[in-house]
């Protein structure tokens, strides 16, 4: 059976150029970007579990719009795998309708409540956020960006959660390093539910 990198990329070659998926590929997560699939990672690592194992791809499709392509091509109507999802709550409604549209029966849909940085961050609280930030050696640019005039006045959660999107890379970064610090018990609920249904 491939690992979870090589089922991944041979999805996503499939989905570009109509290559020949891998054998023994059952199901795929469909996830919207490149931070959902850190923290998928990180947190199957930290259970000592690879969701490639199951026959499941994990595949970042750069975006929720792209949701019923990806269902058309992978779905019933296309390749036949058992497809998940995990996304935000304000892109539910494509996930639904891609999902419906590609005729996906029962699909297994997990929501982030606002996304996956505010679920994150509400597990681990701001203290031991802020502790993870440190730890990466960004405290200096998080004090920084908190005495900005448009960061005044505004909750740490939400400073925080806006300074994870501010510079390239860093929501990747920290889908990693937050979900590695979440203790034991405190997952978010839409990751802990994808993570029990592969």
């Amino acid at each position: 059976m491939p690992d979870a990198k090589s089922l991944r990329t041979a999805v996503t070659a499939w989905m570009a150029e109509g290559a020949t998926p891998p054998r023994g590929l059952l199901g795929v997560v469909l996830v919207e970007g490149l931070s959902d699939l850190a923290a998928i990672e990180a947190l199957a690592a930290r259970q000592g579990r690879d969701p490639a194992d199951g026959g499941t791809a994990v595949v970042p499709m750069g975006g929720a719009m792209s949701i019923g392509r990806y269902a058309e091509a992978l779905g019933p109507h296309g390749l036949g795998l058992r497809l998940t999802g995990l996304c935000d709550a304000n892109e539910e409604p494509f996930y639904v309708r891609g999902f419906e549209r590609a005729e996906v029966r029962h699909p297994s849909l997990h929501v982030c409540v606002a996304d996956l940085e505010d679920e994150l961050l509400r597990a681990l609280g701001t203290d031991r956020a802020e502790e993870v930030v440190a730890a990466a050696g960004e405290e200096r640019r998080w004090q920084t960006f908190r005495r900005q005039p448009a960061q005044l006045g505004r909750s740490r959660h939400d400073q925080l959660r806006r300074f994870l999107g501010t510079a390239s890379g860093r929501k990747i970064r920290y889908g990693s390093l937050l979900t590695e610090a979440l203790e034991a018990g405190r997952v978010p609920a839409p990751l802990a539910a994808l993570l029990a249904c592969l």
